[in-house]
């Protein structure tokens, strides 16, 4: 932990973080300032809602799921060490955590057409604290204040996008094709937190267009451009990308895209490209990660 006399320095996390999130590593230095930053947190006497409502509105949540990763566990532990005895481990408070995030996505996203129900939440998790039950008042207080109300999440200051773009997987310029007319049009694209970005120009501040790539899936394709891949939704081809471009009246619409097919300018960065997306490419972190708690809890349990 950083010493006691550099506990001053810790109050400038805040307009350190986004930076930290695009240099996150597990060395030393980074993982003192990230304990530093949860720490100035007071999650005393808080309920699980309350402390996340505090947390999440002190920072924009990274969109890379091993960020994410690290700053729930540290928010668990913190939140243990503020409550003892409230959880029977950090583990149960962060599988507890990642489930009232998803509920909050699930009761609040407009897109979101089967909305949980009480009984389903407390169901899903059920046998989190070290095997056994969390109390159903706790669970059914905590579903009603997220349906009641969402969390906040903070805005960017203003509308520059460029820190977004610090240090991205993989940039250059590639070809797209149109949704509803056809043509190939040359774009500068952008791949960094899960998301693919298009700009007209390199100097561009706000992207033409926005492709989330979660729950896409990536395959080469033969086309008369040569190089050529596409971005489709697995199992359902006729289903449009969750996706958003900028009209060139300014206003921002969702995409048309059943696909979005792509041709690079060799065969050598079309195979970088692919190998970067597939990287990239997330089948939502948040499900994910809570999968791999529970199982890791499971295992701890069986040996």
């Amino acid at each position: 932990m950083l010493r006691s006399s550099d506990r001053s320095v810790s109050a400038k996390c805040y307009l350190l973080l986004a930076l930290i999130f695009e240099l996150f590593n597990r060395d030393d230095f980074n993982i003192q300032v990230l304990h530093a930053f949860v720490e100035l947190h007071e999650f005393t006497d808080l309920n699980l809602v309350q402390a996340l409502r505090q947390f999440l509105w002190s920072f924009r949540l990274p969109g890379e799921a091993q960020k994410i990763d690290r700053m729930m566990e540290a928010f668990a532990q913190r939140y243990c060490q503020c409550n003892p005895g409230v959880f029977q481990s950090t583990d149960t408070c962060y599988i507890l955590s990642f489930a009232i995030i998803m509920l909050n996505t699930s009761l609040h996203n407009p897109n979101v057409k089967d909305k949980p129900t009480v009984e389903r939440f407390i169901s899903m998790n059920r046998g989190i604290n070290d095997g056994g039950d969390l109390p159903e008042e706790l669970l059914r207080n905590l579903y009603e204040s997220i349906k009641n109300e969402p969390f906040k999440i903070p805005e960017d200051d203003g509308n520059d996008l460029t820190h977004t773009f610090f240090n991205p997987d993989r940039e250059g310029w590639l070809l797209k094709l149109g949704g509803r007319v056809k043509t190939w049009k040359r774009r500068w694209f952008i791949l960094t937190d899960n998301c693919l970005y298009y700009f007209e120009y390199t100097t561009d501040k706000e992207p033409r267009g926005i492709i989330p790539l979660e729950n896409l899936s990536i395959r080469e394709v033969e086309d008369k451009k040569p190089n050529c891949f596409e971005l489709f939704i697995p199992d359902n081809k006729d289903q449009v990308i969750k996706a958003c471009k900028t009209e060139a009246d300014g206003r921002v619409v969702e995409g048309n895209h059943t696909f979005y097919r792509i041709s690079a300018p060799t065969v050598e960065e079309k195979d970088e490209w692919m190998n970067s997306i597939k990287a990239a490419i997330s089948r939502d972190p948040f499900y994910e990660m809570l999968a791999a708690r529970k199982k890791k809890v499971s295992s701890m349990k069986r040996h």
